[in-house]
């Protein structure tokens, strides 16, 4: 990751314009007595940025926000937990192991136990939304906020800051991803969590030479975006498009790449789309790309990979909050498909473990959205 330049100090009054921009309620902010309180209570930090936040006024009326002057202890326990829970969630059950930790044992019991051991020294992860979190380090500022979810985890905002002008604002933002705590780092820097900044996690779906030809476009739209895809990912489109006989002098050459050939793919696919023509509507970058326009069309794209399997409806509906509902500033058409998202992501539902009725929705109004206009009105 590229370290950008040092995050502002947040005072009370940029803090008080950033609640401005949310829809909740905002009660007296915590004293310095509270919030010493609650860290010595629960065994954690707050980072400046946050500390200095919650001074400013605290968020209620929601259960997503955490109420730290008067909820349930039992919850906040729980939160705060939320994240290495689900670490060991998927390593006793998904067979998630971190590479940096001893040899994985034989016996899933033995696992665990090393497992929870090592995450004892992670950096403690502390709820700022929902499944949005901060790292809790003292004194310090300027870390990402993360979308947690076992070991989904979605990079959401550089900094506090710029987490609630996207979350609550619908306002994009150039995400200069940070490198600020060793292990959660790992998932950010493409460990098994989806981070929405990078190229859409779709498994191969094209059953026709125009399907095959249609997802190099999306690939090189997402790359005019900012959204560059993986070698392996367009070595895994090459070889779609060449054995639904897609015809191109590059192409067999491109889909034949070896691991130890990533490096030649970007160019390769180039020379692809060169020979398809694909590339003589489009510039050389996004700055006289029709912007809006192209936005529409990947969430058209998006749209069609949830509803044919091929995305899963959380990260989807993730995806298009992101880069389709923040970046085309919030249209109401796309809300109903936000909100859904924003319901499978609540953390009462995923306690309850009732997601999958969450996910059906997301998938049903896709398919709403696709059989009407385009773009969709509103």
């Amino acid at each position: 990751m590229n370290a950008p330049s040092t995050p502002r100090l947040t005072t009370l009054d940029a803090a008080r314009a950033l609640q401005g921009m949310l829809r909740t309620e905002i009660g007296p902010g915590l004293t310095e007595r509270e919030l010493d309180a609650v860290e010595t209570r629960f065994g954690f930090t707050f980072a400046t940025d946050h500390r200095v936040f919650l001074s400013a006024g605290l968020p209620h009326g929601s259960s997503r926000w955490p109420d730290w002057r008067n909820g349930d202890p039992e919850d906040l326990a729980g939160r705060l937990a939320w994240p290495v829970e689900g670490v060991l969630f998927d390593v006793e059950h998904n067979g998630f192991w971190h590479p940096a930790w001893p040899s994985r044992p034989a016996e899933t019991s033995e696992a665990l136990r090393v497992a929870r051991t090592e995450l004892e020294s992670v950096p403690q992860l502390v709820p700022v939304y929902g499944h949005r979190y901060l790292p809790g380090t003292a004194g310090e500022q300027g870390h990402p906020v993360l979308s947690v979810y076992q070991t989904d985890i979605i990079l959401y905002g550089n900094d506090l800051a710029d987490y609630i002008h996207h979350e609550f604002a619908g306002r994009s933002s150039n995400l200069l991803t940070r490198t600020t705590v060793d292990f959660w780092s790992y998932f950010v820097e493409g460990g098994p969590g989806i981070d929405v900044t990078l190229p859409t996690p779709f498994t191969p779906y094209a059953t026709s030479a125009e399907e095959a030809v249609d997802c190099l476009r999306m690939l090189v739209l997402e790359r005019l975006i900012g959204r560059r895809p993986h070698p392996a990912q367009l070595i895994e489109a090459g070889l779609t498009a060449l054995v639904l006989d897609v015809e191109t002098e590059s192409l067999p050459l491109l889909a034949g790449l070896s691991r130890s050939e990533h490096e030649q793919a970007d160019a390769l696919f180039d020379q692809v789309l060169d020979e398809l023509g694909l590339l003589q509507d489009l510039p050389a970058d996004a700055t006289d790309l029709p912007w809006e326009a192209a936005r529409w069309e990947l969430v058209r794209w998006w749209l069609q990979l949830i509803v044919n399997g091929s995305l899963d409806a959380g990260a989807g509906g993730d995806l298009i909050t992101y880069e389709g509902w923040g970046a085309l500033a919030r249209p109401q058409s796309l809300r109903p498909l936000v909100d859904m998202t924003d319901a499978y992501n609540d953390w009462a539902a995923t306690r309850r473990g009732d997601r999958e009725p969450l996910a059906e929705e997301i998938l049903e109004e896709a398919g709403r959205l696709l059989a009407g206009p385009w773009p969709p009105l509103g």
